[in-house]
């Protein structure tokens, strides 16, 4: 299942004339940063550190410019950004779910690293403004973590948690996963809450054939899900 995806348009490597387009941009962000995100966080993270040395000083002056909506006069870091995709070469990036596991599909085979860094960074500026902090922060992390673009990658960029579509509908959207978990249209009231919290705590226990070993991690998600609950009553 997609979660996320950028088309990034860019000339061939070795063409005289170096240039730069978005296609799709398949980003949610709400609330911010979101699988959109966490999409260009990683697309940025992969490939910011093969960037050649003589064009990182240019492309982190383009990341602080483009965090605060400054005008972007072209071209930058050796590329012209433009909406015109004609003789262009397509990449596509994605952030999958395999199962219930988060996964990265990065396309960068056909441009070099910067083209692909620089993608991530257009797409990010052109969010709007309410968001961009938050998708910037996620940027600036992808900038200095020098490893592999990973389970850990998802998990640090979501403050922790596993690299899982559950824990990103969590994270995401706290509201909507605590009512999805606990079966519920809305939340009601606490009695409501705390009753059906009860009912499914009692179901996830081994004692009432709950399965063992995932026993643990299920009465974690519901204590969970009844604290936001009852926190947004």
């Amino acid at each position: 299942m997609i979660i996320a995806e950028l088309e990034v348009y860019h000339s061939r490597p070795i063409a005289p004339t170096r240039r730069l387009a978005l296609g799709m941009r398949n980003l949610p962000i709400d609330p911010a940063p979101g699988p959109g995100g966490v999409l260009l966080a990683g697309i940025l993270a992969q490939t910011a550190p093969n960037v050649d040395a003589d064009l990182r000083e240019a492309l982190i002056r383009l990341f602080d410019d483009l965090e605060h909506g400054r005008r972007i006069p072209q071209p930058r870091v050796r590329h012209r950004f433009q909406t015109d995709r004609v003789g262009l070469l397509r990449s596509t990036h994605r952030l999958v779910a395999v199962g219930s596991r988060l996964e990265f599909e990065f396309d960068d085979h056909l441009g070099v690293p910067v083209q692909q860094a620089l993608g991530a960074l257009y797409a990010a500026g052109s969010l709007p403004a309410g968001v961009r902090p938050a998708v910037f922060d996620a940027l600036r992390l992808a900038l200095v973590w020098g490893s592999d673009v990973d389970a850990r990658f998802i998990s640090a960029v979501m403050g922790g948690r596993s690299a899982e579509l559950g824990d990103l509908r969590a994270w995401n959207d706290p509201v909507a996963w605590a009512l999805e978990l606990f079966d519920l249209e809305g939340a009601g009231t606490k009695r409501v809450v705390q009753r059906k919290f009860r009912d499914l705590l009692r179901a996830a226990h081994p004692d009432h054939g709950g399965h063992t070993e995932s026993a643990a991690k299920r009465i974690a998600e519901l204590t969970e899900a009844r604290d936001i609950l009852l926190a947004n009553l």
